[in-house]
């Protein structure tokens, strides 16, 4: 398939923090031990530095966010997908926002004459990595 620019991939990203990952899809937010999914271990790993948020105050964020901006079914591949919910946590946590050849990435597609042909079927995609549990309030206390 030819969009007219170079795609080195399609990321999908998550968060490790407090010994847990924590991932977004169409299942919702979602947690495993680091590189548990069935996606394997990640291609690529970026330090986005320490954070001062403990552990339940994490917790109680992401529950938020559960409720919020990320529900099962507000997950979108260009408007709220994996990578907006990695961005919006980076934040939260360290201020500091994953790198933008990730969360440009969408626009650039929509950008092209082929990614506005796909949009429709685009649109529909549900991904959700297997291998993670949905993430509640209540399991967070491993």
């Amino acid at each position: 398939l030819h969009t007219g620019k170079q795609l080195d991939g399609i990321w999908h990203t998550s968060i490790i923090v407090h010994k847990d990952e924590f991932f977004y899809g169409s299942g919702g937010i979602s947690s495993c031990a680091p590189g548990g999914t069935l996606l394997g271990p990640p291609d690529s790993v970026v330090d986005l530095g320490n954070t001062e948020v403990t552990e339940e105050i994490f917790l109680e964020y992401l529950s938020s966010l559960g409720e919020s901006m990320f529900r099962r079914e507000s997950y979108n591949l260009f408007e709220c997908n994996c990578n907006t919910f990695s961005n919006e946590v980076a934040q939260f946590l360290t201020g500091r926002k994953i790198p933008s050849y990730i969360t440009d990435l969408p626009a650039e597609v929509l950008a092209t004459p082929f990614g506005q042909a796909l949009r429709p079927f685009l649109d529909s995609i549900q991904i959700q990595p297997p291998g993670g549990n949905t993430f509640s309030r209540h399991n967070g206390q491993s």
